[in-house]
């Protein structure tokens, strides 16, 4: 199970969130090509105060559409969605929650309002070009018990204690610098404690290797959750967690955080309005994600040789040109014509891509897909520049290097596949 984005349904997905699910769509891409059983699943966090402000700031926004006095202080979420959504509701209860403190009225508006907001989250991953397999609500979590279950599964553990009024968790004992708190003294849980509840769901589902990709601020988190997992006897080791770091956006040389349009922070819609899919995607895998990332716009916007995806998916889009104008090629045993030193370099390195797919299967590192897509691309425009692909008056060697430009094309297309880009037919 690889879960990522994962992230809180109360706004846009932003450029943060951009580099996190590149990598995790990748990744589980490759991992499902090399014949793993692979469950893609996003995290919704509906049960925390974020949400209860949003449905806080919905409810407000009611009493503003009937056209009654409203508190806007209260409204900590000031999208016109939120305003819009606000407007369908009063038109279809009326005054139903009017004067209502009851827990009915309290749930309703969070849940709509949750589910506008992951509504709008699953279009801009569709753009994106993602699919979860699955979203696990943290609301169901506690619904069914399974956060209950685990605090008191952990108290016959004997790896609590109480101090402070508070019950902890001694995670010090397996790793962590600290031990860390479960139940607060005023008896509210920390973030900790469903965290642990849904780890020991995702093992308890029959999941045999977790995946988690984190932001760069949860670094201190990776100790605390595989010391909980090790307490409740599960593998440690088949929890792993890759950690995403930051991203900035740089156009002219100056680095760019609010977006022009909103004031707020850029979104992965805007970035995709400005650049296309394939260059926002392929710029987030390109570098290993254990380092900060300068993203850089100025030369994503480039429709030339200069931008690796317009270099990779021209080299494509040759390569169907020449298949296009003639495709008399057969598959022999050997080739003994394709003896050049630039044929010899493209077929070594095509005969890499199985190695290569294995390499990301073990280490988790996608960037490593990106080199081989734009060695090869280099590979091909040189042999291309060079050699004369049809020749007439050489019918078995034009056979020979058409085999070639094929097979290369195969390669290539499978990469952009895994890569989440389009193979380009033309250009």
């Amino acid at each position: 199970m690889v879960e990522y984005v994962s992230a809180n349904p109360t706004g846009d997905l932003h450029l943060g969130h951009a580099r996190g699910a590149a990598y995790g769509d990748t990744l589980t891409r490759v991992l499902s090509y090399c014949g793993y059983d692979v469950l893609r699943e996003y995290y919704v966090n509906d049960a925390g105060h974020q949400i209860a402000v949003l449905g806080e700031s919905l409810y407000e926004r009611y009493k503003q559409a009937l056209g009654l006095e409203f508190d806007l202080e209260k409204i900590g979420y000031q999208g016109k969605d939120v305003i819009k959504l606000a407007e369908k509701i009063a038109k279809k209860d009326g005054n139903k929650w009017l004067n209502d403190d009851s827990e009915e009225r309290f749930d309703y508006f969070r849940k709509i309002g949750r589910d506008l907001e992951l509504d709008k989250i699953k279009v801009d991953l569709k753009l994106y070009r993602l699919e979860f397999d699955h979203y696990q609500s943290e609301l169901d979590l506690y619904k069914s018990g399974k956060v209950e279950n685990v605090i008191k599964e952990l108290k016959i553990s004997n790896y609590t204690y109480e101090k402070d009024g508070a019950l902890w968790l001694r995670t010090t004992d397996f790793g962590d610098d600290k031990d860390r708190v479960l139940i607060k003294s005023d008896g509210s849980l920390t973030y900790f404690t469903p965290d642990i509840a849904y780890h020991k769901d995702k093992f308890d589902r029959g999941y045999k290797h977790l995946i988690n990709l984190f932001g760069a601020d949860h670094h201190g988190y990776i100790a605390r959750l595989k010391a909980a997992m090790k307490i409740l006897g599960y593998d440690p080791d088949e929890l792993e967690i890759k950690i995403v770091q930051m991203v900035r956006l740089m156009a002219n040389g100056e680095e760019m955080k609010m977006s022009k349009r909103t004031g707020n922070a850029i979104t992965i819609r805007e970035l995709c309005e400005d650049v296309g899919v394939d260059v926002a995607r392929y710029f987030y895998i390109s570098k290993p994600i254990i380092s900060q990332l300068d993203f850089d716009l100025d030369l994503a916007r480039k429709q030339s040789n200069e931008n690796p995806v317009y270099y990779i998916q021209y080299a494509y889009a040759r390569i169907n040109s020449i298949l296009n104008k003639q495709s008399d090629y057969e598959v022999k045993d050997s080739y003994p014509l394709l003896k050049e030193e630039k044929e010899i370099s493209i077929l070594k390195h095509l005969g890499e891509f199985e190695g290569v797919l294995l390499d990301i299967c073990k280490i988790k590192e996608v960037n490593i897909l990106c080199n081989y897509a734009y060695k090869l691309a280099q590979l091909f425009h040189s042999f291309y520049n060079d050699f004369k692909v049809i020749d007439p008056e050489n019918i078995e060697l034009t056979r020979e290097r058409l085999a070639l430009v094929k097979a290369t094309g195969i390669v290539l297309k499978n990469v952009l596949n895994l890569l989440g880009i389009e193979a380009k037919d033309s250009m």
